[in-house]
């Protein structure tokens, strides 16, 4: 008779998220490269996102420092990556997320361009692209970075327009720098202005980091960042693994069976992966709250939220179906939070969870507002009906 699978509860799955997650304050990190690795990758199309989720899993907090690691040492670096989304990874993962999703992104989005660059009239569209790349590479290796505007000014070919049938015509420097990018050529620099300023320079992926992004088979840096996933994240569905990297369910599967991933019973009746030595159990940690950021890895980890989120997704996602800020209490998100135009941090609980709850939520309150001090933080990404129309 065949073995029964292992089971791992939703009790168990919210322990180890309160754990390895680094939320549950006994588990928060001492350094922001330990954070980034603990939910593998930290969501940055938001540069406060990276700050905020963060300061939530570090036991002191420091925006400086936060700054210093992604700017200075360059211990953290920005790069699209899955699901052609902005995260803000170590350098040991980095290299992983370039060759697993962004370089796939590359010749798709390059016939694209070219496609449209031929509708406009562009003679030779090819030559032109590849002219056009290589005076952007040129323009940045002289001033070691710029900011895209800078770049549009200094190359005249990126003022070339494409209107795609639309009334507006856009410039193409967007898509010469998003295919810079994928490629692995360029990477994202230092913001303009303070860590929650959305305009960033652009500088040379060989010269912000020594080698650059290296070169991997894509099926090795698969692998290896689904191991990291589910070390972080398991038990996890195939449909969560398709859904947070963007790949389709055949290079899911291959990099399942590549780290010989073990299948587990879940409660809701369906089926997860979790790594081979990973069925027993995580000691749950003391109660905990957590605020976390529009976006957050952890609330944007899986695809099937019902064990976390349980009734409370209409109020806490916009119309796009991208989360806002939340509040957290022993794995579960029970309400959102928002800083008012004064600066002060504020919540609203979307159920009853008890005095004990209240007074550590209140806690992590006071220390968010203790990290953000006079910096405003107006999220992109903001809770939907509930929290909108009964606006703070």
């Amino acid at each position: 008779m065949a073995a029964a699978r292992p089971r791992l509860t939703t009790e168990q799955r919210r322990a180890r998220l309160g754990v390895r997650h680094l939320l549950a304050p006994r588990h928060r990190a001492h350094d922001v490269v330990a954070v980034a690795d603990g939910v593998v990758a930290l969501h940055a199309t938001d540069p406060a996102s990276v700050y905020l989720a963060a300061a939530a899993r570090l036991r002191a907090p420091d925006a400086a420092a936060i700054a210093s690691a992604l700017y200075d040492d360059r211990r953290l670096v920005k790069l699209l990556g899955m699901r052609r989304t902005v995260f803000t990874v170590s350098r040991e993962v980095a290299p992983l997320v370039q060759w697993s999703s962004a370089a796939a992104l590359q010749p798709v989005e390059r016939r694209k361009l070219l496609a449209d660059l031929t509708k406009e009239g562009v003679s030779g569209a090819e030559a032109w692209l590849g002219a056009a790349e290589a005076d952007v590479v040129s323009l940045i290796r002289q001033r070691s970075s710029a900011t895209g505007a800078e770049i549009s000014k200094a190359v005249p070919a990126l003022r070339q327009k494409l209107t795609g049938g639309l009334p507006v015509a856009a410039g193409v420097s967007t898509r010469v720098l998003f295919l810079l990018g994928v490629q692995g050529v360029l990477m994202r620099g230092r913001p303009r202005g303070t860590w929650v300023s959305s305009q960033h320079e652009w500088t040379l992926a060989d010269e912000w980091l020594p080698g650059g992004l290296g070169e991997l088979e894509p099926a090795v840096a698969r692998a290896e960042l689904v191991q990291r996933w589910l070390a972080r994240f398991g038990p996890g569905t195939e449909a969560d693994l398709k859904w947070w990297t963007g790949w389709t369910f055949g290079h899911v599967r291959a990099a399942l069976a590549a780290v010989g991933a073990l299948v587990v019973d879940l409660d809701d009746g369906t089926t997860g992966h979790v790594l081979s030595d990973d069925t027993g159990a995580v000691k749950a940690p003391a109660p905990w709250a957590a605020l976390l950021p529009a976006l957050d890895p952890t609330a944007m980890g899986w695809q099937a939220r019902d064990w976390y989120l349980g009734p409370h997704r209409a109020p806490l996602f916009d119309y796009s179906g991208n989360i806002g800020p939340t509040v957290w209490w022993n794995g579960r998100i029970v309400g959102g939070w928002a800083q008012t135009k004064a600066g002060a941090v504020v919540w609203r609980a979307l159920e009853d969870v008890g005095a004990d709850a209240v007074d550590l939520i209140e806690r992590e309150v006071e220390r968010t507002q203790q990290f953000l001090g006079a910096v405003r933080v107006s999220p992109r990404f903001k809770c939907s009906s509930f929290l909108i129309q009964r606006s703070f």
